[in-house]
């Protein structure tokens, strides 16, 4: 029979059918249902197994805290595992699946871990295997990892789109239960700007799940005029399904806001989920509790649940977990759901009150002074046994059993800045401490005030403490007139009777006996508690577990809660998508593509690119009947030696330093000395990391006496960057420089062959004089090109050849490309891509990102000179270790292949007479084809290279099973004198 537990009334709309499956087989529910209500409704207990174990696990809650009902949502390339089933929404088509079983969730083979529970217990894995050491490779960790997790990945791309946004507010109001929906009231008609965050798809909280009245009408009613009230407010913002993840620094909070999860796709350009960044200068936390369980033998069986669950699935959803229901309670709270369920016809067997004296509060059986001390059935719960205060048990038949043992206030997110909760004897739980994030107040339940006239009340002040922080006045909501019983409580962790297994945390099979062997064993800490035993390490992190665990801890050492302390919490609040995280950067936006200014002219000449760093470079430029790249390369190399060539250099590091200690400051960051460099120059630069590593190499052209341009290597534009802000911040602040990095502001063209200067006089404007004798090596300065257009010019060569680097705004970078060309056109000007900007480079011998590779030293460049011994600089110091300057140490020289073969990058090099067991003496960093010698060359580190030139070794590829040799010479191939590019 469909739906057979269904009862009247509820928040579901009865009009509509909805058709949804779970494992395979169809069912119906309602819109306004979770999943998990719409399987309790049609009689399904039976929602899960147990990670260790693999035990039968049925719903135990109604919210975001469920450790037990975790499906898979959805098929095919939107299959989601882990999802709880009592906050996803129900939609026509829903399919779901159960997951951690095999073959069938009623018949888990793997089932048969619960036979040797008692010797899989806390910590089992530290003791276990340890021996043979040969089978941990081989058979254990395997047979873990096989084991390991609970739901699987489709293995598909995901679909949908993911997205991130930022939000800003006077006041974040998170939670809408009584006392968000009062704050929220009260701020909004203040005009402050509110967010309002709630989870759950409907307004309400625990209004919802009961039956009780505010100022004369039913509490859903009022929590629905309320909602209404706030939408219709312009400086109001309601977000429901919208988790508040994180409470980070300054008042930044992160909230998951699930757009389209209720949905089974998303519709046109709608994520499905949005990872927000909201900045509230004030927030009131308004989370509310969660129900905790006390622990019995056998208290994990499908039935078992919570009772404030109970009611909430009855008053809310219409739904009766059983027709017979039995409630074990420590408090008036089990009384309540007892009455609400009895009210609807639901037959209640008896409610168990721990409480000797426990007042009569319903028309229905109480065993006072009474204990469950176990229960029957195998999927399901078929029944409890109780003991009475007279010392006899007695049988209940039931299907259902709710379990009150207190409520705890939702504290997580007060202690995501290392804020500790305190105890608090009157609710026997945690509240928040003193150490709250900047700006946040906390009201209702989450404060401990758990009566909804308290939570109204707490929620009002808090807003008008919230906003008159910000000195926006605020006129206090007339509190509405709601229960205000007191909350009588005592406590009870766990029943002590009997020797089975009383169960903790329900999804890790944490027991009362395995917190009693951690104490044992010697992990007493409440952080070691945890590790040792799992505990609290689900996917609820704890929320329905770690006090009972804290509990029994406690009780093992002789001390109480409060001296035993708990652990805190990190974000995120529940689990998060890593699709979510990632937001729109997937797949081709993963990360940008950033495209040089001459981008589309490259495209027009049909050139080949290369991803660099995140820029897209052209790496060559083919013409029609070159068959393969290194005709290419070859010409575009050539062409740069006897005539012009020009090549996009956009993507070099570009940063202003500006100051009048902007001299100083370089002279600390570079190893060679800036302070003497006179306007109108360039300086080739050597940064080195603290340890004295090489970090970075560049040029800093001086334009003015407080005015610097350092370029970077393309790959290290960020870091150098960050570096340098670095040392302004922390290590320098007295010193009066600002940096800013203009990388993006100026395309800029390498313009180098014997042909560059008569190729650019003809676009400088006449004015400026760029000549050898006016313009010299090593020159720079801010000069018009094409009548009037603003640039900067830099005689600076990478290539060995008479070259400059011409900069102009970015926006002018694609004319000034085309321009080029076209003035070129006599000179036969070239283009020229990456792999012959490397082969220059090889050739004249110029170290970049290969060499400075993160363990090669300035000394092992052959730059040690370039260490300046006359001042200070970052590094320089541990530059000089010994081992860093070692005479036998790394140099950086050149090779030649003798026998015509290509030297590949990575080789190992050896003597010539070395044996293949012998160490390796160095390694080749960069390797290129060098037309203009027709042969193969190198640059590389070997031992004592600068002693070696002439002498030939041996190249070793093992990995390809290759072995050339090669001569050891200068690593300067073209032009050692620099008479070229000083013509």
């Amino acid at each position: 029979m469909s739906q057979q537990n269904r009862l009247s009334g509820g928040q579901i709309d009865r009009s509509r059918t909805l058709d949804f499956t779970f494992d395979g087989k169809s069912y119906k529910g309602h819109p306004g249902d979770t999943l998990a209500s719409a399987l309790l409704a049609n009689g399904v207990r039976l929602m899960g197994r147990s990670f260790k174990y693999h035990r039968p696990r049925g719903v135990i809650s109604a919210g975001s805290e469920e450790p037990n009902a975790l499906v898979e949502l959805r098929t095919g390339a939107r299959q989601e595992p882990n999802t709880r089933a009592t906050v996803a929404e129900l939609y026509d088509g829903l399919s779901a699946q159960s997951q951690n079983r095999w073959p069938s969730l009623a018949f888990d083979a793997l089932g048969v871990n619960d036979l040797f529970s008692s010797v899989l217990t806390a910590g089992f894995y530290y003791k276990t295997f340890m021996w043979p050491r040969a089978f941990w490779e081989k058979v254990y960790e395997p047979i873990i990892r096989r084991a390991a997790g609970l739901g699987s990945l489709s293995m598909q791309a995901d679909p949908d789109t993911y997205d991130k946004g930022f939000l800003h507010c006077d006041l974040l109001v998170i939670g809408a239960g009584p006392a968000g929906l009062a704050a929220a009231l009260t701020a909004a008609r203040s005009g402050a700007r509110v967010i309002l965050a709630d989870e759950d798809f409907t307004l309400g909280g625990r209004l919802n799940a009961e039956v009780e009245e505010i100022d004369g009408q039913s509490g859903a009613d009022w929590a629905a005029q309320a909602g209404a009230e706030l939408q219709s407010l312009a400086n109001v913002r309601l977000m429901r399904r919208t988790t508040v993840l994180g409470a980070f620094d300054h008042g930044v909070y992160g909230a998951l806001e699930r757009n389209a999860d209720h949905l089974a796709a998303p519709t046109g350009e709608m994520p499905r989920q949005t990872l927000w960044r909201i900045y509230a200068r004030q927030s009131v936390l308004c989370a509310g509790a969660t129900e905790r369980q006390i622990a019995f033998q056998n208290n994990d069986r499908p039935g078992v649940m919570m009772a404030g669950a109970l009611r909430a699935y009855a008053n809310r959803w219409a739904v009766a977990a059983g027709q017979r229901v039995a409630v074990f309670t420590n408090s008036d709270n089990g009384h309540r759901t007892a009455r609400d369920l009895a009210a609807l016809g639901v037959d209640v067997v008896g409610v168990v009150d721990s409480r000797p004296s426990a007042p009569a509060l319903g028309d229905y059986p109480l065993f006072t002074g009474a204990q469950v001390i176990n229960t029957t059935g195998k999927l399901g719960l078929t029944g409890v046994t109780l003991r009475r205060a007279d010392g006899g048990t007695e049988h209940l038949s039931c299907a259902a059993l709710g379990v009150s043992g207190g409520w705890n206030p939702n504290v997580s997110l007060t202690c995501h800045q290392r804020g500790r909760p305190v105890w608090d004897d009157h609710i026997a739980s945690f509240v928040p401490g003193e150490s709250l994030p900047q700006g946040m107040h906390v009201a209702g339940a989450a404060a401990g005030r758990f009566s909804t006239a308290a939570a109204l009340k707490s929620g009002i002040d808090s807003a008008v403490a919230a906003l008159d922080t910000l000195g926006l006045s605020a006129t206090p909501l007339l509190c509405p007139k709601a229960e205000d019983g007191a909350y009588d409580l005592a406590p009870l962790w766990y029943v002590a009777e009997g020797k089975g297994r009383k169960w903790l945390d329900l999804q890790n099979d944490v027991t009362v006996k395995d917190v009693k062997l951690a104490h044992q064993e010697g992990f007493r800490s409440v952080e070691h508690l945890k590790r040792y035993t799992t505990l609290g390490m689900a996917t609820d992190q704890g929320k329905t577990s770690n006090l009972g665990g804290l509990a029994v801890m406690a009780e093992m050492t002789g001390q109480s809660i409060r001296e035993t302390g708990t652990t805190i919490f990190r974000p995120p609040y529940t689990p998060v998508a890593m699709g979510a995280l990632a937001g729109r950067s997937a797949g081709k936006d993963f990360k940008p593509t950033r495209r040089t200014p001459s981008h589309d002219w490259a495209e027009e000449q049909g050139a080949i690119f290369v991803e660099a760093g995140l820029w897209l470079r052209a790496q060559y430029f083919p013409r029609t009947g070159e068959s393969h790249w290194r005709q290419t390369v070859d010409r575009e190399v050539l062409a740069v030696r006897s005539s012009v060539g020009v090549c996009d250099v956009t993507t070099l590091g570009k940063i202003d330093v500006q100051g009048k200690d902007a001299a100083a400051f370089l002279n600390l960051i570079y190893a060679n000395g800036f302070a003497k460099l006179p306007v109108g120059k360039c300086r080739y630069g050597l940064m080195l990391r603290e340890d004295g590593i090489a970090k970075d190499d560049g040029t800093a052209a001086r334009l003015a006496e407080d005015h610097f341009v350092v370029t970077t290597t393309t790959a290290n534009a960020g870091p150098v960057y960050r570096h340098m802000e670095f040392v302004r911040q922390c290590l320098c602040p007295e010193m009066d420089v600002q940096l800013i990095s203009t990388t993006d502001a100026w395309a800029q063209y390498a313009v180098a062959g014997p042909n560059a200067r008569k190729l650019l006089q003809k676009l400088v404007d006449p004015e400026h004089d760029i000549s050898n004798a006016a313009f010299p090596f090593m020159g720079c300065g801010e000069i018009t090109i094409c009548s009037g257009l603003r640039a900067r010019l830099f005689r600076i060569s990478f290539s060995g050849e008479l070259a400059y680097e011409i900069a102009v705004p970015t926006r002018y970078g694609d004319a000034l490309m085309r321009e080029l060309m076209t003035q070129g056109a006599e000179f036969d000007v070239t283009p020229y891509g990456t792999e012959a900007l490397g082969v220059l480079r090889i050739e004249k011998g110029h170290a970049t990102a290969n060499e400075l590779n993160g363990q090669t030293s300035a000394d092992h460049l052959g730059m040690g000179r370039m260490v300046s011994t006359k001042k200070d600089s970052i590094g320089a110091v541990l530059s000089r270790r010994e081992g860093l300057n070692a005479p036998d140490g790394l140099r950086l020289v050149g090779f030649e292949a003798l026998d015509g073969n290509d030297l590949p990058a990575g080789s190992h090099l050896y003597a010539k007479a070395a044996t293949p067991t012998d160490a390796s003496e160095g390694w080749l960093s960069s390797a290129a084809y060098s037309p203009h010698l027709g042969k193969s060359i190198a640059l590389g580190f070997l031992a004592r290279g600068q002693d070696r030139l002439g002498e030939t070794v041996t190249v070793a590829n093992p990995l390809q099973g290759q072995s050339f040799t090669a001569r050891v010479v200068s690593p300067h191939f073209i032009d050692p004198e620099g008479e070229r590019l000083r013509a």
